[in-house]
This record gives structure tokens, C-alpha cells and sequence, in this order.
């Protein structure tokens, strides 16, 4: 009879894993999860400090969401969004428009983050071939962007490590570089910087601007790309670009959506209204699957016409506006405003970072970065060059190890190590979790090189 972990080995292809990893070690197999804590079979607890790939709002089980899935479940369980619709899919469409800047007006629904991201392309490309503009079909991205994995979100995300492989797929588009201060990319040092990097967006626009459908970007933080916080007057300034030469703003905030950054989206925080907004992970809390693509009615009104005119968006999926995931998305925002959530982060935000101040001043840790419930912390090998590891070394995995070993899940991205805490950590369980932090990165035998 075979074990969890023989069958697991056996069958399974688990996402962004190197297999080989496990061949004489097991995988970390969760039984059962409550709170801001996973738990083994064996009992043992583990810190989610990842917020289990950064969809856990509230904790997990919150049982204002259970209790809704629950009713639902015993309701009406799935049916087809295309030419039906249900009492879920319209209410949260209205609370997503009340929430959203005053242009977004229209949601439409999918599974995941990157068809969020995909929609938003499509519907970009086909609004300006219906609105008599067919020449402007080029697309433009950031340096170090992650929007997806679908060929349309990696032919405009910046990550060669994720999507290399898949280049001969891969369709033409415009990448300007990564506002990666730490990494400066005009030489500047912060004090100097006036976002001189977005000189080639405006050479970009000003040379074909009328050819140049859409702009995508993660608002304040390229998240994938290496936890790469940014100021909002790089957005700011992002956003009046491309309003001067009409071409799309798409925000991606499928990861900073729903209050990671200290506010409900991070585009608050630059007073940015784009033409899509693309939602997902902690839409639903991290309970099921759901996302939403937001758009405008302006954008709305060209798909809309008679049949025969061929206006219509010819896309979408088996589970959009599932009635059991749209009943989570409803459930949290319930406890979003039951809770007051965001009411109660700017003292959980000061505590974490005055916990993380010390960090910074370990001789591997090149940049300490914090934003809302984010804090990232890049290694290097030298401080004073910021000579970075190479990604052979991969410098992460020991510090996973480690961190197994302590009782918190970490996830480092290469050389970025990271909390994305759930809103619903309390004061306490932040003093621990940076405690336990710290006896993992403070320790040179855990650190490449050292």
C-alpha cells in the first residue's frame, strides 16, 4: 500500500517545482488549515506567510465565507454565465463597480488571474478594430511584469526565468524597463529620482503612440518579477501618458487587490482610474477560483450592437461567475465591512515594519522593501556592489528549509525573500512570525556564501 507521499511522487506534477527536489525528501503535506495557520499530519503548525500564493484575505475557514459557500452550495451549485445569470454574479458586479474607480462600470467574469489579464488584452485589441482604429494592435509591458501564464500574458510579462522556454509562442511587444529603484535602471540614486526611467515610454508613445493599443502594469509592485516595489508617481506618471496619446491603462491587481497594499487597490494610492482593471486571488479570499476583468461603458458600448454586425466578445469560461465562488467574493467583502479590515491595517502595517526595521542591517540583505502587508527583503553577495547570486545558487532553498524548520512557509523568488501576510495577522502573531524570521535569516549557515 502506497503512502500520501509515494502516490503524491507517483502522480502528481506539482506548479513551479523542480521534482527532483523530493526524490529523497518529502513534501510538506497540509491536513488541514484555520486562521493564519496550515497544519501538517503529523499536527504541526506552519505560519501561511504567503498568504498560500497570496489569496488568504481573511484567514482561512472564516466562517462568514464557509457559511455563505455553505447556503449556496445547498441552492444552486454552477450554471452557464452566457445568456443566464444568477443572484451572486449581479450583486458582487454591483459591489466590485461601487468599489472600483467611477469609470469602471462593467465586470466580466473568469477563473483565474491571468484570463483576467487575457481578457483585458482582447478586449483592448478588438475595441479599437470596432472603433474604425485597426492599426493600433501594439501592446506594451514592464520589465520584471508578471501577468500570467497564458501566450498573451507572457508575451507581455518581463520574467525570462518563467518564460524563456516558450518564446517561439511568444507574440511581439513593446518592453520598457522595470522601475526596480534598488536597481535603478537611469544610475539614480532615490533621493535624485524624478522617474527618469519612463523616458523610453514617452519616446515610445511619442513615436507610435496612435499605433499602441494598451499598457499593462501591477500597480506599486511587480509581485512575480521580484517583489519590486515602486513610488505611485511612477503610476501617476504611467497613467498621464498614456491618456495623452489614448492608449489603454490596464492595472493588474490580481495580487495587490483587496487591501495588501494599506489600501482596498494599490491605484488608490497614485489616483489612477485605468480602462481595465484585472482582479483574482483574494477576490474570493483565497476560498475558490474566481476573477474579474473591469472596464469601462465607454469600451462596453463598441461590443454592443445587433448580432449580425459581429461586435461580440467571443470569449469566456466554463466557470465564470460561479454562484459558489461568487458567494465567497460576497462573503468577503462582508467581512471586510463587518470587520472594518482596512480600518484596522495602518497600525498592523507600522508594527510589521518597525518588526523588519532590523533586517535591514544584515550584511546579506541589499534592499529592504515594505509596502502595506508586503515586506521583501533581496540578498546579495556584496552589499557595496550589490553583486547578486547567481540563480544556480539559489540561494532561497536553504532558507526554506530552514524556515520548514521553524514553523513558517516561506516561498523566497530567487533571491528575494518575502512576507505577504494575510489583513487578518494580528499584532501578536506579526511579533512572532518576524521573530521566527529572523532566527532563520540572521543565521549564516542558512545564508549562501556566508
Amino acid at each position: 500500500m502506497l503512502t500520501l507521499q509515494e502516490k503524491d511522487k507517483r502522480f502528481l506534477w506539482h506548479p513551479y517545482t523542480q521534482m527532483q527536489d523530493y526524490a529523497q525528501r518529502d513534501l510538506l503535506l497540509i491536513d488541514r488549515a484555520e486562521g493564519i495557520f496550515l497544519f501538517d499530519q503529523q499536527g504541526k503548525r506552519y505560519f501561511d506567510t504567503i498568504s498560500s500564493w497570496w489569496c488568504i484575505v481573511h484567514g482561512h475557514g472564516h466562517p462568514i465565507i464557509t457559511e455563505k459557500i455553505r447556503s449556496q452550495l445547498a441552492r444552486l451549485d454552477q450554471v452557464l454565465l452566457a445568456g443566464t445569470s444568477h443572484a451572486g454574479a449581479i450583486l458582487l458586479a454591483e459591489q466590485l463597480v461601487r468599489l472600483t474607480p467611477p469609470q469602471l462600470s462593467r465586470v466580466f467574469y473568469s477563473d483565474n488571474g491571468s484570463t483576467a489579464c487575457e481578457i483585458a488584452i482582447k478586449m483592448s485589441l478588438q475595441y479599437w478594430r470596432q472603433v474604425g482604429q485597426p492599426g493600433r494592435c501594439g501592446l506594451a509591458g514592464i520589465e520584471r511584469g508578471y501577468h500570467g501564464d497564458t501566450i498573451g500574458t507572457m508575451s507581455l510579462g518581463g520574467v525570462p526565468e518563467f518564460h524563456g522556454p516558450f518564446a517561439p509562442l511568444l507574440f511581439s511587444s513593446h518592453r520598457l524597463p522595470s522601475p526596480y529603484c534598488y536597481r535603478c535602471p537611469a544610475g539614480l540614486v532615490q533621493e535624485s529620482c524624478d522617474c527618469q526611467c519612463l523616458q523610453p515610454l514617452a519616446e515610445l508613445l511619442a513615436e507610435q503612440g496612435e499605433k499602441i493599443a494598451a499598457l499593462i502594469i501591477e500597480p506599486l509592485i511587480q509581485a512575480a518579477g521580484g517583489m519590486i516595489i515602486y513610488p505611485a508617481k511612477y503610476l501617476h506618471k504611467v497613467a498621464a501618458l498614456t491618456r495623452e496619446y489614448g492608449v489603454h491603462l490596464i492595472c493588474d491587481e490580481v495580487a495587490t487587490g483587496f487591501g495588501r497594499t494599506g489600501t482596498m487597490f494599490a491605484l488608490e494610492q497614485a489616483g489612477v482610474a485605468p480602462d481595465f482593471l484585472c482582479l483574482s486571488k483574494g477576490l474570493t479570499a483565497g476560498m475558490l477560483p474566481m476573477a474579474a476583468t473591469l472596464t469601462s461603458e465607454e469600451i462596453f458600448q463598441a461590443f454592443y450592437g445587433d448580432y449580425s454586425a459581429g461586435k461580440t466578445f467571443f470569449h469566456g469560461h466554463t466557470f465564470s461567475g460561479n454562484p459558489l465562488a461568487a458567494a465567497a467574493a460576497l462573503g468577503s467583502l462582508q467581512v471586510f465591512a463587518e470587520e472594518q479590515t482596512m480600518a484596522g491595517l495602518p497600525a498592523k502595517i507600522s508594527h510589521l515594519q518597525a518588526r523588519m526595521r532590523r533586517f535591514g542591517d544584515l550584511p546579506w540583505v541589499g534592499d529592504l522593501r515594505q509596502l502595506g502587508m508586503i515586506c521583501a527583503m533581496e540578498l546579495v553577495k556584496n552589499r557595496d556592489t550589490k553583486t547578486p547570486y547567481a540563480l544556480q545558487e539559489r540561494v532561497g532553498w536553504p532558507i526554506y528549509l530552514a524556515g520548514l524548520a521553524h514553523g513558517l512557509l516561506l516561498r523566497p523568488l530567487g533571491n528575494v525573500i518575502y512576507l505577504w501576510l494575510p489583513l487578518s495577522v494580528t499584532l501578536a502573531e506579526i511579533d512572532e512570525i518576524t521573530d521566527r524570521a529572523w532566527q532563520v535569516l540572521s543565521d549564516p549557515r542558512n545564508i549562501a556564501g556566508w
